[in-house]
């Protein structure tokens, strides 16, 4: 690669529009599809959808715990959705939300984010709350190899204002700390620095500025509830950098591959005006 995540990031929503597609191979979507809980049917469901849609959109995001839990064989399947997914064009966006420290941490960054790795990714999801320096070996991997990296900042889960909307001393909310060291990580980065952030399509009203100069993945698009006006009215100016985010409602279109490529298409089109 000779371009930056973040370059490589713009382009994709420019030309192929700013959908991303969750690629989650939940028990029971196997079964809807008439598919067995087993390796075979996750390799069927998985390949089927990049089959569909990875010629298309810009990012596909498979969640790796759906492939893990069928051990060394589910891995496998994952190989082969991050490697056929590349190879149509779209961007990988491996959503592993992984967090930890020292030595355990640049292991996590050398799986996914070194070109060396069977699983290497354009860019994975990362849990900053064991203290955002606890992120640092995996984002430093990913800038010495033009890979990019999610930052978990504000997720739209019950359970997550507990932590993200506490105020420290300095009275800055935590997602807002995390949210001012994107800004500082991104800052001069052209088109667009590396290092984006999660925050939800239905967290409602925040107070926080998303102008950090860096990817935004939006959860939550379709079954969940966000729509094109929640993104416009969250992320204002900043919606250009947005990627949302669908997988179930898109998921049961399925099992006809053409019935998900078009599903895609017209979800992807609605969404379009976002980075015009």
């Amino acid at each position: 690669m000779t371009a930056s995540f973040g370059a490589r990031y713009r382009t994709a929503l420019d030309t192929r529009g700013p959908l991303c597609v969750g690629i989650d191979p939940h028990a029971a979507l196997l079964r809807d599809w008439g598919l067995n809980d087993d390796v075979a049917g996750l390799e069927r469901f998985a390949m089927t959808v990049v089959d569909a849609v990875a010629g298309d959109v810009a990012l596909v995001k498979p969640q790796s715990a759906f492939y893990e839990r069928f051990g060394s064989r589910g891995i496998a399947v994952l190989e082969k959705v991050i490697a056929a997914s590349r190879d149509a064009g779209a961007l990988v966006l491996l959503d592993v939300k992984r967090g930890d420290i020292g030595s355990t941490s640049q292991a996590y960054a050398d799986a996914y984010l070194d070109p060396a790795s069977p699983l290497f990714s354009d860019a994975i999801t990362v849990s900053p709350y064991l203290g955002f320096g606890s992120v640092d070996p995996m984002i430093e991997t990913a800038l010495r190899h033009d890979a990019g990296v999610f930052v978990l900042a504000l997720t739209s889960n019950k359970e997550a204002p507990e932590v993200q909307h506490a105020v420290g001393a300095e009275g800055r909310t935590v997602a807002g700390r995390v949210l001012d060291r994107l800004r500082q990580l991104n800052a001069g980065e052209e088109p667009l620095g590396s290092i984006g952030a999660v925050i939800g399509a239905t967290i409602g009203e925040t107070g926080e500025s998303f102008d950090f100069n860096g990817p935004i993945l939006a959860p939550g698009i379709g079954a969940q509830g966000g729509t094109v006006a929640d993104v416009r009215r969250i992320f204002g100016a900043a919606a250009r950098n947005v990627a949302p985010s669908s997988s179930r409602q898109l998921l049961q279109v399925g099992p006809e591959a053409g019935a998900l490529r078009e599903a895609a298409r017209r979800t992807n089109d609605e969404f379009r005006g976002l980075v015009g």
